[in-house]
């Protein structure tokens, strides 16, 4: 009887850690990067711009570009998100981008145009 209970609780915990890693593959991943610039209207088209690259590309990104209105101090700040269907998506579409003199080239003159104060990846629980 009681390794039918030890076996029983290790199968459960087996399948516990298989569906953690299956619902962590499906889990939608989330890249936010906050910028400073001083003209924002260029920033966006130049976002524009690299939207168009993207989807050329086939990449699975959806980019878009907020600004904070009621946030006390940080009133203004800039943010981009870059959301991907989960983290297998954000790695391809990376290695794609890497890989891509025409997504680079935009890169560099999107730099010009803007400073990066952070960059984090949050993950959908």
């Amino acid at each position: 009887m009681r390794k039918a209970t030890v076996f029983s609780i290790v199968i459960f915990l087996v399948v516990c850690a298989l569906s953690n890693a299956a619902s962590a593959q499906k889990a939608t991943v989330l890249r936010v990067v906050t910028i400073k610039t001083d003209n924002v209207p260029a920033y966006v088209a130049e976002i524009e711009k690299g939207r168009q690259v993207q989807k050329s590309m086939g990449l699975s990104a959806v980019t878009r570009v907020w600004q904070a209105r009621f946030a006390g101090p940080e009133a203004g700040t800039v943010v981009v998100s870059i959301e991907y269907p989960n983290m297998a998506a954000f790695a391809a579409d990376t290695a794609k981008a890497d890989a891509s003199p025409d997504y680079q080239n935009w890169l560099k003159g999107l730099n010009k145009i803007r400073t990066i104060v952070s960059d984090s990846l949050y993950s959908e629980w």
